[in-house]
């Protein structure tokens, strides 16, 4: 391909190649979602899929709790107002931390449960 320079092109010229490199890329684009249908791909989203995120709705253990009230948050989203309560009282975010130990008791306990 030749080498243009873009410096030496007046506004018509420029503006020409814009839209001569504009229609390229369509083209070049178009062969690509064809190559993909054929191998099965959803072509019409971009990103994730359908533009849900594959976690929304899903339930996730609490992370952390209050020991007065009992109050939890799994850590997710924008923190709560008693941990914000709490962490302005001069408690750090560790202070509420959940233990692993006693998740996995819970969710033996639950199972066994369940097979009864």
């Amino acid at each position: 391909m030749a080498k243009i320079s873009l410096a030496r092109l007046d506004v018509s010229a420029l503006l020409k190649l814009r839209d001569d490199v504009g229609a390229a890329l369509k083209q070049r684009a178009h062969e690509l979602e064809s190559q993909l249908a054929r191998l099965g791909e959803d072509v019409g989203g971009r990103g994730r899929r359908g533009g849900v995120s594959s976690l929304k709705g899903v339930k996730v253990a609490p992370k952390y709790r209050d020991p007065a009230t009992g109050n939890t948050w799994a850590g997710r989203g924008a923190r709560p107002r008693w941990l914000v309560a709490r962490i302005k009282e001069g408690k750090k975010l560790q202070d509420f931390q959940i233990e692993k130990s006693a998740k996995k008791a819970r969710k033996a306990a639950k199972k066994r449960r369940k097979s009864k």
